[in-house]
């Protein structure tokens, strides 16, 4: 019979006692029992589900979705099933980045401008784009209280918008580099652009709200 200690399956599982106490308290991985002087002990159930846990963790699903998703499926094979589809395909999809990666790594070293459309070949599906925003959702969820809406994503868009914000970057970043100030003409040009392509594809911002934007990424701390 099974029965461990927090910190026996903190070393076992490679995890810190914290994070136990703090599935404990969230409800996501209550232990077998509790003796009277309040220790928590662990039994094989609890190891199979921390090992479920910590699968759908690694797939960057948030502590939240996993309980609903565990509580959802009760049953091993399942669950296990299931993560290794998603596995499956996070791999593919790490394998199509990796690709474009080289491919950017080419041009790069030739000096050569990538077509837009192969850089971003990666995001290729609406799943694709929601497991990028994974981390970006749980970071607004807890600091802002936001999530961002992630049921109905057009990939097209998505890209569009992507290859856009690349280009702009891009472009301010060569003005610094080139030590360009705000004053120059070319700069403000390039701040209408971006500004009128928003405003053209369903993003309508004003100069003001442009600034407050800017203002905002600059001070807040998303990794």
């Amino acid at each position: 019979m099974v029965k461990l200690t927090v910190k026996e399956l903190s070393n076992i599982a490679n995890v810190t006692i914290k994070t136990l106490y703090h599935y404990h308290k969230i409800g996501l991985l209550p232990p077998k029992e509790i003796s009277e002087a309040g220790y928590r002990y662990y039994g094989a159930d609890e190891l199979k589900r921390l090992q479920e846990i910590l699968f759908y963790k690694e797939l960057d699903i948030p502590l939240s979705e996993i309980k609903r998703l565990l509580n959802e499926d009760a049953e091993r094979t399942s669950t296990l099933e299931k993560q290794k589809k998603l596995f499956e395909k996070k791999i593919e999809k790490y394998q199509r980045l990796i690709q474009t990666v080289n491919t950017s790594l080419e041009y790069t070293r030739k000096g050569e401008n990538m077509d837009h459309k192969v850089m971003f070949k990666g995001f290729e599906s609406a799943e694709e784009w929601k497991q990028s925003l994974v981390e970006q959702n749980g970071y607004l969820k807890e600091r802002y209280d936001f999530e961002l809406d992630t049921h109905t994503i057009n990939v097209d868009e998505m890209n569009k918008m992507a290859i856009e914000a690349k280009h702009f970057l891009d472009r301010m970043a060569d003005f610094l580099r080139n030590g360009v100030t705000y004053h120059d003409p070319s700069v403000q040009e390039h701040v209408m652009n971006h500004l009128k392509f928003l405003n053209q594809n369903g993003h309508p911002t004003s100069k003001e709200d442009y600034v407050k934007q800017t203002r905002f990424f600059m001070q807040d701390d998303f990794p």
